[in-house]
């Protein structure tokens, strides 16, 4: 199985960004985290960072027919962007949304994701633990479906 881990604006940022909301973990450190477990899943994970929504829509757009499913951190896309929406439908393939923070306990306008309806399921508030509990969700429901 070929898992596609995407992450949107700022999460470059994690460790110094916010700590007390994004904890102390830098995205390396959730990548190292999230390479241990696909590896004890046997699975291959293709982990990226863009802060650039037309090249996260491109990368999900390519995704069809390379990868089983897309574990998606579209920070703040999440409640902006009707083309990452879009695409996400064009491919068919089963994503994860998770959010290291809980969306729903943060202010208002961060309650309303965009994408979660296009989702196979959202995973939130569990720091870098989401990422893991997403993964396994992927490799769960491929197993499945």
């Amino acid at each position: 199985m070929n898992i596609l881990v995407l992450n949107g604006p700022n999460l470059n940022l994690l460790g110094v960004r916010q700590p007390e909301i994004y904890g102390s973990l830098s995205l390396a450190d959730i990548e190292a985290i999230l390479r241990e477990r696909a590896a004890r899943l046997d699975v291959l994970i293709e982990f990226r960072q863009s802060n650039h929504e037309g090249v996260l829509v491109d990368w999900i757009q390519d995704s069809r027919g390379v990868f089983d499913a897309i574990l998606l951190n579209a920070a703040a896309y999440t409640h902006t962007s009707v083309a990452l929406r879009d695409a996400i439908l064009a491919t068919g393939l089963p994503v994860v949304e998770v959010h290291l923070s809980n969306i729903h306990a943060r202010e208002e306008f961060r309650h309303r994701s965009l994408i979660a309806a296009v989702c196979r399921g959202q995973i939130c508030g569990f720091g870098a633990q989401s990422y893991v509990l997403g993964l396994e969700a992927c490799v769960t429901f491929k197993a499945t479906a």
